[in-house]
């Protein structure tokens, strides 16, 4: 393998591979990404002048960009998607067109190009409620939102690419990730940077709602793991830490890392079909791969609480006004 393509790579995930694939491996990269609100160059700032990357302005929902792009590349990393749940339900459309289409044409491309792998990252959102026991892959996908459903499409998608076509497709569908880099609109980077400037933490209804969680890096490992193994085509990879929080636990321990108090903590109005829980199974690609998360939830934690103190410069020109506007909008309404 020489050359990599990374879509949404200026975003949160894909930006953090980025940077891994640069550190642990000498190929090309080239980077797709559109630019919207969640891509930031700034989260490239110290790889974009390293000879082996080439950034491209793009949308994957455009076949001459993309055609491009993989004509060139040996391997794709498919990120790119919208993917707060929170704007699916204000907007469900956008999140239909890149998310399905934008995957559509990516793997059209593929198939034309004779990729060697296409590494896919869905998410777990598309299983819906964990229920009693972690999601397995084989169970249903049973998505509860715009985004979950335009996830489970673009899985489902894939898949039938690898069945139809022959597109060595691997899809992962991963747990929540925190780390650097993440669009403060999402739990750990918001509730950060509201405690740093003493605001409310909006919690959803009881707070009660649990997620697995997995840092980033270890997140990043696992992709690139799976890059490099052969005979996983048409396979699909739960990727988690195992270690259940809610969000209230989430919001309890930034307070404290911060010694901010809990009179911070803001109840406000459910998000309208909210998951209670998500959790996987993540026995397959541990026996298979021989893979155990390195990172513990609270090491974590408190070097992603310290990358945030430490990052004001890039946190404060994402939350601008337009941030602003929006999160007024949603969390305005208090229970």
């Amino acid at each position: 393998m020489k050359s990599v393509l990374v879509t949404g790579g200026a975003g949160f995930i894909g930006s953090n591979f980025v940077h891994h694939l640069l550190e642990k491996h000498d190929y090309s990269v080239t980077i797709l990404d559109k630019l919207t609100y969640a891509g930031n160059m700034d989260n490239l700032k110290d790889v974009i002048e390293d000879e082996r990357v080439t950034f491209v302005k793009g949308d994957v929902c455009d076949p001459a960009a993309v055609g491009d792009c993989v004509r060139e590349a040996d391997c794709v990393v498919h990120f790119a998607a919208e993917t707060h749940v929170d704007r699916s339900i204000l907007d469900a459309g956008v999140f239909v067109q890149t998310d399905v289409f934008g995957t559509f044409v990516m793997l059209e491309a593929a198939r034309k190009r004779g990729i060697s792998k296409f590494l896919h990252i869905s998410t777990d959102e598309v299983y819906g409620e964990a229920g009693a026991g972690p999601s397995k892959e084989t169970d249903p996908l049973m998505p509860k939102s715009p985004y979950a459903a335009s996830k489970a499409g673009a899985d489902r998608l894939a898949y039938s690419y690898y069945v139809t076509y022959g597109v060595p497709v691997v899809i992962t569908r991963c747990t929540n990730n925190y780390g650097p880099y993440q669009h403060p609109e999402k739990l750990i980077p918001l509730f950060v940077t509201n405690a740093m400037k003493d605001k409310e933490l909006p919690v959803y209804g009881t707070g009660e709602n649990t997620r697995d969680w997995i840092n980033v890096r270890d997140h990043c490992e696992v992709l690139d793991t799976l890059m490099h193994k052969d005979g996983l085509e048409g396979e699909v990879f739960n990727v988690g830490s195992g270690v259940e929080k809610s969000v209230l636990d989430i919001a309890g321990s930034i307070l404290a890392e911060l010694d901010k108090p809990e009179s911070l903590l803001k109840h406000v109005e459910d998000r309208k079909g909210h998951v209670v829980r998500h959790a996987v199974s993540t026995s397959k690609i541990r026996e298979r791969l021989g893979w155990e998360p390195r990172s513990s939830f609270k090491d974590g934690m408190k070097a992603t609480i310290q990358w945030y103190l430490d990052n004001e410069w890039w946190w404060s020109k994402v939350k601008d006004k337009k941030f602003e506007d929006y999160y007024q909008a949603l969390h305005g309404k208090a229970e």
